[in-house]
């Protein structure tokens, strides 16, 4: 069974009341939390920006090597796109409904509980992995410069668009830890 609430009965003529009913945690999830979770997705957007323009060949977005890149960098890029963003918004899930519950669309698992720990564990993971590699990438440009080749101009852009990775470890722990504290009190 679900931990989401029953549903309501349609208002008059609203055609979302279906929608949104049986869509509200059992607990209400913190403001703090809810802000948090929305800001994930875009402390990685920028970087994927920055991949864009290095696979578009775009001058200041990486070094004149990397611009003059095959197919393969090409599809390296775009997969560390999307798979960086679906993981970013996949943040959501610990804020939203769909995190509590398996979605009724589903077939064979719709409306499923999900155990608290099964979200918490691979966000927790998520969180740490995350920190650890964009702060190892930040503290190796900090202490041995960055690689031959690039250009002051390229190393800015890349600063700017990578800088805000720096939150996105930290706000998914906070919104994790907000998680385990809602779903197990």
């Amino acid at each position: 069974m679900s931990d989401l609430r029953p549903e309501a009965p349609p208002a008059n003529g609203d055609l979302r009341a279906p929608w949104a009913a049986g869509r509200v945690p059992v607990s209400p999830v913190p403001r703090w939390a809810r802000i948090a979770a929305h800001a994930v997705p875009f402390t990685i957007l920028p970087s994927g920006l920055w991949r864009m323009g290095v696979m578009l060949a775009i001058p200041g977005f990486g070094t004149a090597e990397a611009r003059n890149h095959g197919a393969g960098l090409d599809l390296y890029l775009m997969l560390l796109f999307v798979i960086s963003e679906a993981l970013g918004l996949l943040t959501l899930g610990l804020v939203q409904p769909w995190g509590e519950a398996v979605p009724r669309w589903i077939p064979l698992l719709g409306g499923r509980r999900i155990p608290p720990l099964a979200a918490v564990v691979p966000a927790a993971l998520g969180a740490l992995a995350s920190t650890g590699v964009v702060y190892y990438f930040f503290l190796s440009i900090l202490f041995g410069g960055f690689p031959a080749g690039h250009t002051t101009t390229e190393e800015v852009i890349l600063t700017v668009c990578y800088l805000p990775l720096l939150a996105w470890g930290p706000l998914l722990g906070s919104v994790t830890y907000a998680y385990y504290r809602r779903r197990t009190s």
